[in-house]
This record gives C-alpha cells, structure tokens and sequence, in this order.
C-alpha cells in the first residue's frame, strides 16, 4: 500500500534507516547532475515533506527531523511542511552541517548519498562530525528510493539538435576548444556532468526536466578533441546520432560510474561545485589524478555569442508582445471577478502559446495574487489558489523557453484602487530597478558589487528584500544560469563580461499583504564613456513590457528617472507596438504615453 500521509513517509524512512545501520540521513534537493531544477524522480524532499520549493533539505534523526530553507520560502515551507514533523530552520542563520555539528548522537551514522551532494559538502560534514564522535556515511542505495513505491522513472523523451543558426558555434568547435583548454592545463580529459553544460557543449537539447531543455547525460571530453556522451540510447534519433559525429562515442547512461575506472593513471579535470562527491570517490580509486576545475564550458556559455544575443532579443520582442496582450487583458477583466491564480496564470500561458515558435515555459508561473504575491518564490496549486480581488496587487513572474532564447519576466500590477503604501514601494522597487538598468561600471566589477544600487531606495526607508537582485539566464537553456549573479550575499564575486545575460529584479513582500517585483532581463556591453580609463561596461535592457503607471508616484522619481521610464516605454512602442493591433495596441499606447 502507498504510504499517502507524510507522517507514514518519514516513519518509513526511519525504519529503512534502521535497517541499513544509519541514525541519520541527509535528504537535499539535488539529482546527480547538481541541477536546480531536477526531474519527477529526484524530487524525493517534496515526496517525503511535502515542500515545494526549488532549494532545501531535510535532515532526518532517529527522534527528531528539520527541514531548511532561505529566505525565499520561509513562509511557503510553513504552509507545506507539518511543524509537528520537521524543525523549520533557515539557513541564513544555520547550515545543515552545523545543525548536525549540535545534534547528531554522539557515535552516531549519518546517512548521505554521494550522488547528491559535492566533496566539499562530504568532507565539511565529515569534519563537523568528527567533533562528536559520528561519522557520515555513503549509502549504497538511497533509502528513499527504496520506500518510495511509486517513484517515477527518469524520463526518456528524445533529444534534439541546437541548430549551429542558434547555437552560433558548431559543437565540433566546441570541443575543440575545450580540447585546447585540457592541454593548456595539461589535462587528459575533463568530466562534464552539469546537464546545461553537456546540451550546450554538443549542442543538443532534451525533455528530461520541465521547463528546462536538458538531456539526462554525463560527457567526457579529451584533449584530442574526441568524447563519450553518456545517454540512454534510446533517447537519440538518427538525427542526433549523425549530429553528433565519429568524434563523439556514444555510451549509456548506467556506464558512467563504471567508466570512470576506465581514466586511471590519467590527469583529470573536475569541478567540485557541479560535480558530485562519487564521481570524485570513482575516478580516485582508478589511481586518477583528480584536478579540481571549473568545467570549462561554465564562462563560454554564459557569455552571449552574437548569434545568440540576437535571438535572444527576438525571444523577447516575441514574448513581450504575448506578455503586453496579457496585460491589457488582465487590465480589462481582473475588476470584474471570476477569476483567480490558476485561471491567470492558464490565460498568460495562452496568450504565450499563440507563438508557434513557444517550445515550453521556461518555469512554472508565479502567479501570487493579495497575500500570496508575498511568497516570493510561491507556487499555486488548487489549495493555495486565490482569487483575484478588488484593491490587491497581483504580481506574476513567467517566461518561455524559445528555440532562439530563454525569457524571464514580472510584472506586478494593481486591481482596482491601490493603497499609498501600495504605490510608494513599488516606486522604490522601480527606482532601485532604474538604478541598476542605468548603472555604469569598470570591467572586472562583480554583481555583488552592485547589487546595493537596486535595495537602495528601500534600505532608505527601512525595508529590504530575501532574494538576489538578478542571475544570468541561458540561451534556450536553464532560466537559471552562472557564474554571474547580482547578490550581496553568498559569496558571489564573478565578474560581470560583456555577452552575459543577467535579470534585473528587485522587489518588496509585505507578510500577509501584497508582494512587488519588476524585472527584466538586461544585457551586459561594453560601454563607450568619454574620457575614461579604463574599460566600462553597462547593460542593455532587453525585456520590453509596460509598467503599471498607476503605481508609479510621480514626486518620488527624479527627472532621470522619469526620463528613463519615458524612454523605456517609447522603446516598448517601437518594439512591441507593431506586433499589436486593435484594442490591444490602443491600451498599449496609452500605457507607454510619457508621465504626467
């Protein structure tokens, strides 16, 4: 019988535990590829708490069990997650490492699969243990895979080709740079294991995980430009296989961690950030010399060729159109009632699917209507859905994965009257946006560094935001991409280069209120200053959708910045203007007329 309480989930963990010696075991969301966003059958913290959300992990003790979070879902994992079950902890103010450090038995076996977490993690929670005299064990086979008796199988959609019109660099050449890279650092071959970086490296796309366009694979590529893809074989048409040429062995999926052995004796590159602990643990004990590198493709796919930034910029011209149809629907219908979350967020999906070129969407909507726009990462479902009420904001986050480029939106708009409060901080939120669109700065400057430019208007008044300010996005890829981000937290010091693709996303949450946020993508270009120095780069907008006028407050904003809005909004004309007809184009100028 299917264990259908979470309650009977977690005491059958326990008993599993029990069986295989362990008094402890660490359940992340994470599949063996580090990806975000993971597929049905990874999503084993969601089976067993409960949660929803795209980043935590549980930690499961004989007598007691927690479940963390950051600050996006401090509120969701409370309305998911039975408090009588787990401990909520933040991870702001504490790690699963050090909650372990505090209350794992003394001599006890805490529980990891390898395949999910990174050496770095294995051995900080190796170290913390030994404090108190426990040990952290690899599993031979996840628990929670063994009670899980409706797991899904991993998907075995087909995959496709990235045409070279798109991708702007043949997978060939690809690989052959990455091959001139493993002789520069005198390597034999480098292990490939992001699922992003195996699709843009050889230029193929997959089905396996909603929303995002990956395959489910491993590659291996070595220094005389040869590789082994590591796929379920029958996931590849003959297309592909001709696609992918001589030069690429094709293996399956299950090989890899019995290929590994095969590179013993051989110097070989591995990132420790996107690699998992067992690759590390597989390949050393073949005699492999293991170097920790960044996956090589990691700085090359985030920096835009131009074949990709310009479709990028038709993605979303094409998308803005779908969005701004959308918008003056919403504006027409959502004061009469009748409609809600689900509905809205069906409405914009439709309007995106008008587009023959829309593949899917690039995540699940965010579609937060009054208090639930507060919940900045929320995810409706028919038990949260709300309806869209007279005198509350609704905010909506969307994008769409197109052949030519990935799109990432929100869009935050007022029902009826909005309040003051309302209107002064979506003004600050649209001022600290303008002032990262319009920043200026030297090369070599990282989005920490700027990130404060975007929360300034809001630090001023007291009042902040649980989120990073923006991250890259991909090309027909995943919506979230890195190196770069713009955060002042978590370490995050790449520098910004110019072809990156970055959001520009600020935001305010009122608990129990209303949630804002505005957000485009931006571009970043190198930037002709007269007189400088040095070299300077700024950002190109490339996001193009009305802003709701009737929650811009005229007096707070400085002529510049009133400049800027007119300027953006004339741009939204130019671009989208000619995509529109009818009512919609009449609402559409209306909107974009310059501010009183």
């Amino acid at each position: 019988m299917l264990m259908s309480t979470y309650e009977a989930r977690l005491a059958a963990l326990r008993e599993q535990m029990a069986k295989d010696g362990l008094d402890g075991f660490v359940v992340p969301i994470c599949d063996e590829h580090m990806s975000e966003y993971v597929g049905d059958y990874a999503q084993r913290l969601a089976w067993l708490t409960g949660f929803g959300g795209s980043a935590g992990s549980a930690v499961v003790l004989k007598d007691k069990a927690a479940i963390f979070v950051d600050g996006r879902y401090t509120i969701q994992v409370r309305d998911q997650v039975d408090g009588k079950l787990y401990e909520y902890v933040g991870t702001a103010e504490q790690s699963v490492i050090g909650w372990l450090g505090e209350h794992a038995p003394a001599g006890s076996s805490i529980g990891y699969d390898a395949w999910l977490h990174t050496k770095d993690w294995a051995k900080s929670a190796s170290a913390k243990l030994a404090k108190r005299d426990a040990k952290l064990v690899a599993v031979e086979a996840n628990p929670l895979d063994v009670i899980w008796e409706d797991q899904p199988e991993p998907s075995l959609a087909k995959l496709d080709v990235q045409p070279d019109e798109f991708a702007g660099k043949s997978a060939a050449d690809k690989r052959a740079d990455i091959a001139d890279w493993l002789k520069g650092e005198g390597l034999d071959a480098t292990v490939i294991a992001a699922l992003d970086s195996v699709a843009w490296a050889f230029n193929i796309r997959g089905k396996d995980i909603s929303n995002t366009p990956v395959p489910r694979s491993y590659a291996i590529v070595k220094a005389d430009g040869n590789a082994e893809l590591f796929v379920a074989p029958e996931k590849l048409t003959d297309e592909v296989r001709v696609h992918l040429g001589n030069a690429v062995t094709i293996r399956n999926y299950g090989d890899f961690p019995d290929a590994l052995a095969e590179y013993g004796e051989q110097n070989i590159g591995v990132d420790p950030e996107r690699s998992v602990a067992a690759i590390f643990e597989k390949l050393e004990a073949a005699g492999a010399k293991v170097v920790q590198k960044r996956d090589p493709t990691i700085l090359a796919k985030a920096i835009k060729n131009d074949a990709e930034i310009c479709g990028h910029r038709a993605a979303q011209a094409r998308d803005g159109a779908a969005l701004s149809r959308f918008l003056h629907w919403f504006a027409e219908e959502a004061d009469k009632g009748g409609h809600d979350e689900l509905s809205v967020a069906a409405k914009l999906a439709e309007f995106r699917g008008q587009s023959d070129k829309l593949m899917d969407l690039s995540f699940r909507t965010i579609s937060g209507a009054g208090p639930n726009g507060a919940l900045c990462h929320y995810s409706v479902n028919e038990e949260t859905n709300r309806k869209i009420e007279t005198g509350t904001l609704y905010l909506v986050d969307s994008g769409g994965q197109y052949r030519d480029g990935t799109t990432d939106v929100t869009r935050t708009m007022a029902v009826g009257e909005p309040t003051e409060e309302m209107i002064k901080r979506y003004t600050q939120v649209l001022q600290g946006h303008i002032a990262l669109a319009k920043a200026v700065f030297p090369k070599g400057t990282t989005g920490g560094q700027l990130d404060i430019l975007a929360r300034q208007y809001l630090w001023a008044d007291g009042v902040d935001y649980a989120h990073g300010t923006g991250h890259g996005v991909g090309a027909y890829l995943s919506v979230h991409e890195g190196p770069q981000r713009i955060a002042a937290f978590g370490g995050f010091n790449e520098p910004l280069v110019a072809g990156m693709i970055c959001s520009n996303e600020p935001g305010y949450y009122k608990d129990d209120a209303f949630g804002i946020r505005i957000e485009n993508l931006i571009l970043v270009e190198e930037r002709d200053v007269q007189g400088a120095e040095q070299q300077m780069l700024g950002f190109e907008t490339l996001t193009f959708a009305p802003l709701d006028r009737r929650l811009i407050n005229l007096d707070m904003l400085s002529e510049s910045q009133r400049a800027w809005v007119d300027a953006y909004h004339q741009q939204v004309m130019t671009i989208i203007g000619p995509q529109l007809e009818g009512d919609a184009l009449a609402w559409l100028q209306s909107q974009c007329a310059p501010l009183a």
